[in-house]
């Protein structure tokens, strides 16, 4: 063979393991990236970015509830209760939860009494249930100057809850219904803080925080210091805006005194 034969490699040319090798990073970087091959950098699992979101989320704090627990014969102390809701809830952090209680007349006496149906909406509280609200307003037409029997038999049914001292230390305050001026506004709510006393509950007035609208003299107005109050006269008369107003401040102001001692 003569000089420069091919025994020698030419310095020029590249080995063919070399090119192979060549060819196939090429082919390797030209191709398109498989979904399996992306380990190194997963695609976002969706599912995944909600789960964290949802961790990182800060929990809303659990409202403070005020039980709105109420007698109503012919509807008038349910609509001053309302009202107190809607006071209630318009304290940021505070909801109002309306509760009637349980009636003792038969069905056959409330009919001869002309007693409109109740509210199904509204469910009955039992005793035990109290233990679960930050306060309480207790609501009630008057029977010669005291609560209606229906609600003092509510009262009789908490004897648990007393001899547990479970509604100890709970603010608790009251709005009524009169048939008349002189006819308990103040001596219905007064005769029932004994009531509170034995439960060693926090009785709440409103005094005289309702301002100018609790020195008007100019129309019939019920409620008092003590709380809410309304005229029924003989059942006809429904509540005044201004009682209606003194029932809504109520609820506020219960709320504001909630959130004070929580």
């Amino acid at each position: 063979m003569g000089k420069g034969g091919g025994c020698v490699p030419s310095k020029k040319k590249v080995p063919s393991g070399v090119v192979a090798a060549e060819d196939a990073t090429r082919t390797s970087h030209d191709s398109p990236i498989a979904a399996e091959a992306t380990s190194a950098n997963p695609i976002p699992d969706s599912s995944q970015n909600d789960a964290v979101s949802e961790a990182s989320r800060p929990v809303a704090a659990a409202k403070l509830r005020i039980f709105i627990v109420f007698y109503s014969m012919y509807g008038h102390v349910e609509e001053l209760a309302r009202r107190i809701k809607k006071g209630v809830d318009g304290v940021e952090g505070v909801e109002g939860v309306l509760y009637r209680v349980p009636e003792t007349l038969t069905p056959e006496v409330l009919e001869a009494m002309k007693a409109p149906p109740k509210d199904d909406g509204i469910p009955e509280i039992s005793a035990a249930e109290m233990a679960a609200a930050d306060g309480l307003l207790f609501g009630f037409p008057t029977r010669y100057g005291c609560m209606a029997a229906q609600m003092k038999a509510f009262f009789d049914s908490t004897g648990g809850l007393w001899k547990e001292q479970s509604l100890a230390g709970k603010p608790a305050g009251f709005f009524v219904s009169t048939g008349t001026q002189g006819g308990g506004q103040e001596t219905t709510a007064w005769t029932a803080i004994t009531q509170l006393a034995h439960h060693g509950m926090l009785f709440v007035p409103i005094g005289y925080t309702f301002g100018a609208g609790m020195f008007k003299m100019d129309s019939v107005r019920g409620g008092s210091p003590y709380g809410a109050g309304v005229f029924a006269g003989d059942g006809s008369r429904q509540p005044s805006e201004t009682e209606l107003g003194l029932a809504e401040h109520q609820g506020k102001y219960m709320a504001a005194v909630v959130k004070k001692l929580a």
